[in-house]
């Protein structure tokens, strides 16, 4: 009957981990990520979930002859951002799996 006693603490911690899991998720949601690309002159604001909040672009750098400039810069600054966010949730969430070898959680 011992076996029954470990079995439902192994739960109860995994119930505790799946819920500060969820609350870390959480609170990833409520980061705000920059990215930039020209020395700043374009930048995207994302949030951990990766959802794009804002961009901004210097007027500097608005050129009716040159667009295709303009949008390399606007990818170069969401990919930036984009990088900076999973390097945020491998971070916040390789807490968890830390010694967990589980196919697929990740």
């Amino acid at each position: 009957m011992r076996g029954m006693g470990n079995m439902q603490n192994m739960m109860k911690q995994m119930q505790k981990m799946q819920k500060k899991m969820a609350e870390a998720q959480e609170k990833l949601g409520e980061e705000r990520i920059e990215g930039t690309a020209g020395g700043g002159a374009v930048s995207v604001v994302i949030s951990g979930h990766k959802e794009v909040l804002e961009v901004k672009i210097d007027e500097a750098v608005v050129d009716p002859e040159d667009i295709e400039t303009l949008q390399d810069l606007i990818v170069i600054a969401t990919n930036d951002a984009l990088t900076k966010a999973d390097e945020l949730t491998s971070r916040t969430m390789g807490q968890f799996t830390k010694g967990l070898n589980i196919p697929g959680l990740f």
